[in-house]
C-alpha cells in the first residue's frame, strides 16, 4: 500500500466523518434519538422492522415504545454511517501500521481509533440513558473530534503541510491560532449543550430575548451536567428559565467568538505575506460571518432543519480550517525563511 491510497483512505473518511455529523444533526433536529430504543439494532432486529412479522415481533420486545419507521430509519442510517467511518478508521491504523509504524504518521491514526471506540460508547449511552444531555453533548463533540483528527492526518499526507511558513510568522500567528481553536472549541461544547437541552428556540428574536436585552439567568439549573440517570430526556426536561440561560451563554460565546476569530482572520489576511496564510485568514472570516448569519436565522425563524443543519456543518468547517492553519503553523514550522512573513 503506497502513500497515495492511505491519502485518499484518509480523505474519504473525513467526508464520511463531515456526513455523519451532518446526520447526527439532523438525527437530533427531528427527535429521532430514540427512533430505536435499543443499540446496535433496531428493535431488535439489523434495521428497521417493515414487515408485519417483524412489526409484531417490535411490538412485543419493546411494548412500551412504539415504531416510527421515519424516526427509526433516521436514527439507523446515522448508525450504518458511523459504523462504516469506524471501520475506515480501523484500515487507516492497520495501513499506519503496517506502512509508517517507525514514523510519526501512527500517532493520529491511534488518536482517532481510541474517539471512535470512545464514540461508540457513547452512541451506545445515548440510547441507553435516554439521551442524558451530558452524554449527547459529548457524542456531538466526539463527532467533531474525528473530523479534526482526520483533517489533520490528511494534512500531513498532502503537500499542504509542506508550505513555507517563515518561522517568524509560525511564532507571531501561531500561538494566537491556538487560543481561537480553545475559544471555538468552547463555542461548540455550548451549542452541543443547547442542542441536547434542546434550548435552540428558547429566546425568540435577535438581538432581544423573549423581548428582553438580558433576562433572569439561571445559572445553577443551566450548568447541572449530572442531572439524574433515568428519565427520558426527548424533549428535554429543564424549565424555560434554565433553557433561556443556556442560549444565552451560547450567544455570549458567540460574540467573544467572532470578536476574536473576527479580529485574528482579518489580522492575518491583511498583514501575512505567505498566500496560503492570507486565504486561510480570509476563509476563516467568511465561515464566521456565514455562521453568525445562520445563527442568527436559527433564533428570529424559529430553528429551520436546513439552517439548523448548515449551522452544524459550517462550525465543523470552520473549526477545521483554523485548526489545520494552528497545526501548519505550530506542529512543522519553517526555517528557510526568516526575514519575511
Amino acid at each position: 500500500m503506497n502513500k497515495l491510497f492511505f491519502y485518499r483512505l484518509t480523505t474519504i473518511a473525513l467526508v464520511l466523518a463531515f456526513v455523519v455529523i451532518i446526520l447526527g444533526a439532523y438525527t437530533r433536529l427531528t427527535h429521532a434519538g430514540l427512533g430505536c430504543p435499543d443499540w446496535p439494532g433496531c428493535y431488535g432486529q439489523v434495521t428497521v422492522p417493515e414487515t408485519s412479522q417483524a412489526i409484531q415481533e417490535a411490538k412485543k420486545l419493546f411494548p412500551g415504545a412504539p415504531l416510527e419507521t421515519r424516526k427509526a430509519w433516521n436514527e439507523m442510517v446515522h448508525r450504518y454511517a458511523a459504523g462504516l467511518l469506524g471501520l475506515m478508521i480501523l484500515l487507516i491504523n492497520i495501513t499506519a501500521l503496517i506502512n509508517y509504524k517507525r514514523q510519526r504518521l501512527i500517532v493520529l491514526p491511534g488518536l482517532l481509533l481510541l474517539v471512535v471506540i470512545g464514540q461508540a460508547a457513547l452512541g451506545m449511552w445515548t440510547v441507553t440513558l435516554k439521551l442524558l444531555p451530558l452524554v449527547v453533548m459529548g457524542h456531538l463533540v466526539g463527532g467533531f473530534t474525528l473530523f479534526i483528527l482526520l483533517g489533520l492526518l490528511r494534512l500531513q499526507l498532502t503537500e499542504k503541510f509542506r508550505y513555507s511558513i517563515p518561522y517568524s510568522a509560525s511564532y507571531l500567528y501561531g500561538s494566537p491560532a491556538l487560543i481561537g481553536v480553545f475559544i471555538l472549541i468552547a463555542q461548540i461544547i455550548l451549542g452541543g449543550w443547547v442542542s441536547a437541552n434542546y434550548a435552540g428556540i428558547s429566546c425568540v428574536g435577535f438581538p432581544k430575548c423573549n423581548g428582553v436585552w438580558w433576562p433572569v439567568m439561571h445559572l445553577k439549573e443551566a450548568l447541572n451536567f449530572f442531572a439524574p440517570i433515568g428519565a427520558n430526556y426527548q424533549g428535554g426536561l429543564l424549565e424555560s428559565g434554565a433553557r433561556v440561560t443556556i442560549q444565552m451563554m451560547h450567544r455570549l460565546g458567540a460574540v467573544v467568538t467572532l470578536l476574536y476569530l473576527g479580529w485574528y482572520s482579518l489580522w492575518v489576511w491583511k498583514t501575512a505575506k505567505s498566500r496560503y496564510l492570507k486565504h486561510t485568514g480570509q476563509i476563516i472570516f467568511v465561515l464566521l460571518l456565514v455562521q453568525i448569519g445562520l445563527g442568527i436565522i436559527n433564533v428570529t425563524y424559529m430553528l429551520p432543519l436546513w439552517n439548523a443543519l448548515a449551522h452544524n456543518a459550517v462550525a465543523a468547517l470552520l473549526l477545521l480550517t483554523l485548526s489545520q492553519l494552528t497545526f501548519n503553523l505550530l506542529a512543522k514550522p519553517k526555517f528557510e525563511s526568516q526575514s519575511s512573513f
